[in-house]
């Protein structure tokens, strides 16, 4: 028997500030890819009507039922990257996708929400001492992030990583650690960032030094960069209005329906199009934050805040990276970027936070 006062509680503001962002971005992938392959656009919204079903089917339960399961999904990603790196199928010199038959999935992209749930449960249930957690109590947590870490890199997958460690820090900073720590740590990292570029792939190198200097390969690695500029500039204030992109139909800019996809946006929109979509990602945002303050238990406050953390760094990379302020390393934006896998993790994710924000009032 389904609660009558859950759809009192139903956060319909957040719903559509959802739905506006999905049908925009669905909108989008359509016009940067009519003429040249129109079945993208109508594949989104197959993915996108898959992950509405799943999320739908979550609403009727208690998100309280996860941390019951919290580690089997964890562990069942795991068994998944361990495959897709055995049998993966691979693509552009990338080993990321589990062939289905009759769908590839891509498993590092759940393993965003695995290991949320993961740590929420675990820190749901240990004791925080006033000063922090220590050494010791950090070890667990730290083993559930460098598993699938060490796993997706090993596809490889650099931006996935990384947003996979920014979870994991944003998670870990709203627990508490000690400051002695959180210093040392934080040396440590930075003393690491030189040692890292000999482990880094060719194209990884070539996309740094890009960042660098975009224009000293402006045919190769800066190439991307360059047109994703070249596309965010010309579309001024008003945009040049829709459908009438040329970056994207001209194929002059690669991926403009996967990473480079707020490129396109802005190009027909201009820069009032692209104010309203980062004022409706930060209303998100918000949104998520409010529902992991006003959550009815420690271990819904934290999958609030994991998937709100995830969505922020999301937002925030992507952005910087096709507008040149951070390095291109592959992370595609919420509700816009083309891709299946991704997308169904989005959703599911408003799932968790519309599920944790309607039980608030209800004591379990």
């Amino acid at each position: 028997m389904i609660d009558r006062r859950l759809f009192v509680h139903f956060d319909w503001f957040l719903f559509i500030i959802v739905a506006l962002l999905a049908t925009i971005g669905v909108v989008n992938i359509y016009s940067a890819t009519i003429g040249t392959d129109s079945q993208i656009y109508q594949k989104q919204i197959y993915w996108l009507m898959i992950g509405i079903s799943f999320m739908v089917l979550f609403l009727l339960m208690d998100y309280s039922n996860l941390e019951v399961i919290a580690y089997i999904i964890y562990c069942v990603i795991i068994l998944l990257l361990i495959v897709v790196i055995a049998m993966g199928r691979s693509s552009l010199g990338a080993q990321r996708w589990l062939n289905l038959g009759f769908i590839s999935i891509q498993p590092s992209e759940f393993s965003k929400i695995s290991l949320i749930i993961a740590l929420s449960k675990y820190f749901s249930n240990k004791w925080i001492p006033p000063q922090g957690l220590n050494v010791k109590e950090l070890i667990i947590p730290v083993i559930l992030f460098v598993i699938p870490f060490f796993l997706i890199t090993k596809q490889p997958d650099l931006g996935t990583a990384m947003i996979l460690g920014l979870i994991f820090f944003s998670m870990v900073l709203l627990i508490r650690i000690r400051t002695k720590i959180l210093i040392v740590t934080s040396g440590l990292l930075v003393s690491i960032v030189p040692l890292t570029w000999y482990y880094l792939k060719d194209y990884q190198k070539a996309r740094l030094m890009s960042f660098l200097k975009p224009a000293q390969d402006p045919l190769g690695s800066g190439y991307h960069l360059i047109q994703s500029k070249i596309a965010i500039g010309s579309g001024g204030i008003f945009g040049e209005g829709f459908l009438n992109g040329t970056q994207g139909r001209l194929l002059f800019l690669p991926e403009h329906h996967t990473d480079f996809i707020f490129s396109i946006l802005a190009e027909e929109w201009g820069f009032i199009g692209s104010f309203c979509v980062t004022g409706l990602f930060l209303l998100l945002i918000i949104m998520g934050l409010n529902t992991a303050k006003h959550a009815k238990d420690r271990f819904g406050s934290l999958l609030a805040f994991g998937v709100t953390s995830m969505f922020f760094w999301h937002v925030v990379i992507n952005i910087g990276m096709v507008t040149g302020m951070l390095p291109v390393v592959g992370a595609p934006l919420p509700f816009f970027s083309y891709g299946g896998s991704f997308l169904v993790t989005v959703i599911f994710g408003v799932g968790i936070l519309l599920n944790v924000s309607m039980r608030r009032f209800i004591l379990r």
